[in-house]
């Protein structure tokens, strides 16, 4: 990701006083965001959810809590073969997509893109009327609220704190909605805190299987910090602990030599077939 330019937006659709301009993979993909303290921003963790999805994924990806765009953007600008729906209930993050398919920039893929408002948390009669339907995608990727109410302070702003925060149910809700929206064979990629995979383990069980962790560590000798999940819908095969990518080089913020490939080329992560 590179410099973040001021937009004055102001749209009766979206309630954001400021949002910036934000380019990633080097200027690939440009993406409007609410300005730092107006609503949740993304970052590194949408590039490297993007990067995780296998090379030879097409047809139909559902990007859950897509916020503004980023993940969905990434992907589509990476794999040619894919159309992607951003899926989420926050109306300006939408809104804020809507009009960054508009921009120049990301003209080699904005006709793949499609947005969808709904609640991803919702019950399933709900989700359906809403047009998340039983084997709507071929893969899925989400980036869900990183922390679970009532163990992190709240953000006063609403919207930032339904991105960082998941309800009482934890990521159950989402697990099931993956599960209903892929079709059979289909896969799913998550990126989430490392120290959250038990409750990523546990969501996933007896609907996912061939899952494979990989830890992305800020520094060598450092603990992960995130973790990136791939996964089969109804496999039996068994998990992987797999090797994991070191983001920074030595004590600075200078970015490794793969680092730099994935966020600022949009290459793909290269990890083990099955």
């Amino acid at each position: 990701m590179t410099g973040k330019q001021p937009d004055a937006r102001n749209s009766a659709r979206a309630p954001v006083l400021a949002t910036t301009r934000d380019a990633f993979l080097g200027g690939r993909v440009q993406v409007l965001q609410p300005a730092r303290g107006g609503g949740h921003r993304s970052g590194l963790d949408a590039v490297y959810l993007a990067a995780a999805v296998p090379d030879d994924v097409e047809g139909h990806v559902v990007d859950l809590g897509s916020g503004a765009g980023a993940a969905g953007f990434c992907l589509a600008a990476r794999l040619g073969r894919v159309r992607v729906t951003l899926v989420d209930r926050d109306r300006t993050a939408l809104a804020l997509a809507r009009d960054a398919l508009g921009l120049a920039e990301n003209s080699a893929f904005a006709d793949r893109i499609e947005v969808l408002e709904a609640d991803i948390t919702a019950r399933g009669k709900d989700r359906h009327a809403a047009g998340l339907v039983p084997a709507l995608a071929d893969h899925v990727i989400m980036n869900p609220p990183y922390y679970l109410d009532g163990h992190v302070r709240m953000s006063p702003a609403l919207a930032r704190a339904g991105a960082h925060v998941l309800d009482e149910r934890g990521l159950e809700p989402w697990a099931r909605t993956a599960t209903d929206i892929l079709r059979d064979g289909g896969s799913m990629t998550l990126v989430f805190r490392a120290d959250g995979l038990d409750q990523i383990l546990t969501a996933l069980h007896s609907r996912f299987g061939a899952i494979d962790v990989i830890p992305l560590y800020p520094r060598a000798g450092t603990p992960a910090t995130r973790v990136l999940v791939r996964a089969l819908r109804a496999s039996r095969a068994p998990l992987r602990l797999l090797p994991g990518f070191v983001l920074h080089d030595g004590a600075g913020s200078d970015y490794t030599e793969h680092a730099r490939a994935v966020m600022r080329d949009g290459a793909g992560l290269v990890l083990p077939k099955r």
